[in-house]
């Protein structure tokens, strides 16, 4: 399969700006969403909806669901760590902006090629990588400095970008978790069906014993959000991400999935009329420049070389 894989072109470029912008709107979505029904309430029904359809699909592709070929102890571990990720993610909105959290999840590259340079003797760090991971902690204490030299930042605020930076490391400990296990030859809709049921199972009842479930308001804009989040995000966009991963190089693609965050930042100004100061801006640009030479390193020794 890898052989014929080919770089990107014009119609995988078009689905991977459609692709960041989605995964940069979830964030505001459930920003947005959050008066009416919870964070935390929201991530657990989304992964409910998404799972649904995941075990449906895989259904119809006929594709198994059986749990005898050893997937069963990882997929719980990859689907704790799924949940603990989105229950930072959850939390970090409660106290910080979306943009600060979309920035500051994807963090997660670099705490996965750390734990995958230990891990895997295929996956040691290059020095430009290790160059991509000084400056991506450089911008991370730069976005954090900023708000408290400014004394912009509030208490609250700075424990949710902590939440959000816990998410990025959650999001990274996963994805070393499926390399380093069965998962990495399993389907990946399977793979996603195991983060999914866990993060349902695990969110829902932590939404409920947060006291998180006493507000519920089904508005026409939660009723439209949950789907968002269920059917687009979760479940859809997943897998076209998976499909134009068997048929292009991941590299490209990695190097356009930088948009996200950007999208994130510009929703959250425009929808949600988030400010953000210019060292948080600077330091998330960093951040991104960082990761970018960790995930594309072979993307960016081709076009230094």
């Amino acid at each position: 399969m890898s052989a014929t894989r080919q770089g990107v072109d014009a119609f995988a470029l078009q689905l991977m700006v459609l692709l960041c912008g989605i995964w940069g709107l979830q964030q505001v979505g459930i920003k947005l969403a959050a008066p009416d029904m919870a964070p935390l309430l929201q991530v657990g029904l989304r992964s409910g909806i998404a799972a649904v359809l995941v075990a449906l699909f895989m259904l119809w592709r006929r594709q198994p669901l059986a749990l005898g070929d050893g997937t069963l102890r990882a997929g719980l571990l990859v689907g704790a760590l799924f949940a603990l990720e989105f229950f930072f993610v959850a939390e970090g909105l409660r106290h910080s902006s979306a943009a600060h959290i979309v920035v500051l999840l994807y963090t997660a590259p670099i705490f996965a090629a750390l734990g995958l340079h230990w891990r895997v003797p295929s996956e040691r760090l290059r020095r430009l990588q290790w160059l991509g991971i000084v400056l991506a902690f450089a911008g991370i204490i730069l976005a954090f400095a900023g708000g408290l030299l400014g004394q912009q930042l509030s208490p609250g605020m700075l424990l949710g970008d902590l939440y959000g930076l816990l998410a990025g490391m959650s999001w990274g400990a996963l994805t070393v978790s499926v390399r380093c296990s069965r998962l990495s030859e399993a389907p990946a809709a399977k793979t996603l069906l195991f983060q999914l049921i866990c993060g349902c199972l695990l969110l829902l009842p932590l939404a409920w014993l947060g006291g998180q479930t006493e507000v519920v308001r089904l508005t026409p804009l939660v009723w439209g959000n949950l789907l968002f989040q269920g059917v687009v995000v979760a479940f859809a966009s997943y897998l076209v991400w998976f499909w134009l991963l068997r048929r292009y190089l991941a590299s490209g693609l990695g190097v356009f999935s930088f948009m996200t965050p950007l999208f994130g930042v510009c929703f959250g100004v425009l929808l949600l009329g988030e400010r953000i100061d210019a060292l948080f801006i600077g330091g998330g640009l960093l951040v991104l420049f960082g990761i970018s030479l960790v995930s594309a390193d072979a993307w960016w020794r081709r076009l230094l070389s």
